[in-house]
């Protein structure tokens, strides 16, 4: 059997990964004020024995204001500093995985309930609720509160708070950072014409729609060491179709477009995502259909390009890397669903995968090369 290309190692800035897996982040909805939980113990030291290259938290806010849900993790002040590494501490003495961190600001799409509870937006005058703030004063849905337009000092703070929220995560000992441009949340916003209505130098053309998320990326490389991997997560399509509207939205273009300035401006790698900006999207789900995504970046900058989007199946993520489509692929419902996911995918491409010791021997009889232990 040819030696699998997604269990080779990969380098993101200066770390080198065991293999090119990545777990995606996925919000839990479990904090408490920001702050982490045993529950945050117990998923993330699951999918820390799972096998993957890297392991990447939640979406994190860097400010209260910032989280999608009231539930939201956050790191913002001591108190949620404390919390993460409270965590932290339990994942490592049992994992060496390397730990990535999603940071974050939901912007018009935050004060919403638990998906369980049904996702809508929670109004600022009810519990659990807050005023919500944007690139323009444009809801995202019809029915919600209509979100502040942010001002220079607004922006400013915001800014400022990705860049605090980095120097914690460097102080806590996280390898990487990702930063959230995509899925509609506030970076996002300034970069759609759909929700950027601007009129200054932060609206309009596409290089100056750019210019904020830019100055954030630019604030959090200022704030950690050099060399240390910063990398941003982009949605390269809104999925909304200028046929139907008066005017398209995000698409492949414009994400390449500000992949280049990334690079240009030392990011380690960029994670392709699409939608979540329009309740118009039209996404044509199905196995793959975001890979065209990150292909199109792939093929425009020399930075790691990481595809996401129901991946599921040992040949299929091989086939991602092999062809040259994406450096790596990230998976989430697929390893919340399978936690031992790359150890099967491992299995099925004939590859080596790191396990705890305490795991070694459930390894297969017929697959004695299956495990290398941590």
């Amino acid at each position: 059997m040819p030696q699998s290309k997604l269990f080779e190692p990969i380098t993101i800035g200066g770390s080198t990964l065991a293999n090119r897996i990545v777990i995606a982040p996925m919000c839990q909805y479990s904090a408490e004020n920001g702050k982490m939980t045993d529950w945050h113990l117990t998923h993330l030291g699951m999918l820390a024995q799972s096998g993957a290259g890297i392991l990447t938290i939640e979406a994190t806010a860097v400010v209260p204001e910032g989280r999608i849900s009231y539930g939201d993790v956050g790191l913002w002040d001591d108190e949620t500093e404390a919390a993460m590494e409270r965590v932290l501490k339990g994942v490592r003495a049992w994992s060496n995985m390397p730990i990535a961190i999603q940071l974050a600001h939901a912007g018009r799409k935050a004060s919403s309930a638990k998906p369980w509870d049904g996702g809508a937006q929670i109004a600022p005058d009810h519990a659990n609720g807050w005023q919500t703030v944007s690139a323009s004063d444009l809801p995202f849905a019809a029915s919600d509160n209509a979100p502040v337009a942010l001002d220079r000092a607004g922006m400013d703070r915001v800014r400022d708070a990705f860049a605090e929220a980095a120097r914690r995560s460097v102080r806590l000992g996280i390898d990487a950072i990702q930063i959230h441009a995509a899925h509609g949340y506030l970076l996002h916003q300034f970069l759609s014409p759909l929700s950027n209505k601007r009129s200054d130098e932060y609206g309009g053309s596409l290089e100056n729609r750019m210019r904020f998320p830019l100055e954030v990326f630019d604030a959090v490389k200022a704030a950690v060491p050099e060399g240390y991997p910063v990398t941003v997560r982009l949605s390269g399509t809104d999925w909304v179709d200028a046929a139907d509207w008066e005017e398209g939205g995000w698409d492949s273009e414009s994400t390449v477009a500000i992949s280049k300035e990334l690079e240009a401006r030392g990011c380690a790698a960029i994670h392709v995502s699409s939608g979540g900006l329009d309740p118009r999207q039209k996404i044509p789900v199905g196995p793959n259909y975001q890979v065209p995504l990150a292909r199109a970046v792939k093929q425009a900058v020399s930075i790691p390009v990481i595809a996401v989007g129901l991946i599921t199946d040992a040949q299929q993520a091989e086939a991602i890397i092999s062809t040259g489509d994406a450096d790596m692929v990230a998976v989430a419902r697929t390893v919340l669903y399978d936690p031992r996911w790359p150890w099967h995918v491992a299995a099925e491409l004939g590859a080596t995968v790191t396990a705890s010791p305490q795991y070694l021997r459930c390894q297969p009889s017929t697959l004695k090369s299956l495990f290398k232990p941590t």
